[in-house]
């Protein structure tokens, strides 16, 4: 997203934890995006946007995916997820978000819309 040496200290070392500390659902689907694997498209996981850290990025197609837990249901958490979507599209970035259930249960189908969204922005990039 941007040059590590250009990022906050805190913020870098704060995602090099989150890599560490991955929840379930994050290892699950890092497998299926990992290495190129979705269609070749290139994903980071944990990456440093300032003020924010996303769960995924495909820089190329400019796609944030975020995988939310029950917290993020929570009044004062739909709040700011809004918030931080509107800015994270305000530069430019589309953000789709998953609840963790629906990627440990039905991984194939978020690994789809995935695929789907990547394959859309595409088609906006190839029409613009």
């Amino acid at each position: 997203m941007t040059d590590e040496g250009d990022l906050p200290p805190d913020l870098l070392a704060r995602a090099r934890h989150l890599r560490r500390a991955q929840t379930d659902a994050e290892r699950l689907l890092w497998g299926q995006l990992r290495d190129r694997r979705l269609a070749g498209f290139k994903f980071r996981r944990q990456a440093v946007k300032p003020p924010y850290i996303v769960d995924f990025v495909c820089i190329a197609r400019r796609l944030v995916v975020e995988l939310d837990g029950s917290q993020h249901g929570e009044d004062a958490a739909l709040a700011y997820d809004a918030r931080r979507t509107a800015r994270l599209e305000a530069e430019g970035l589309r953000v789709v978000r998953f609840w963790n259930s629906d990627v440990m249960g039905n991984l194939r189908g978020v690994v789809d819309a995935i695929l789907f969204e990547l394959e859309r922005a595409g088609r906006e990039k190839a029409s613009a």
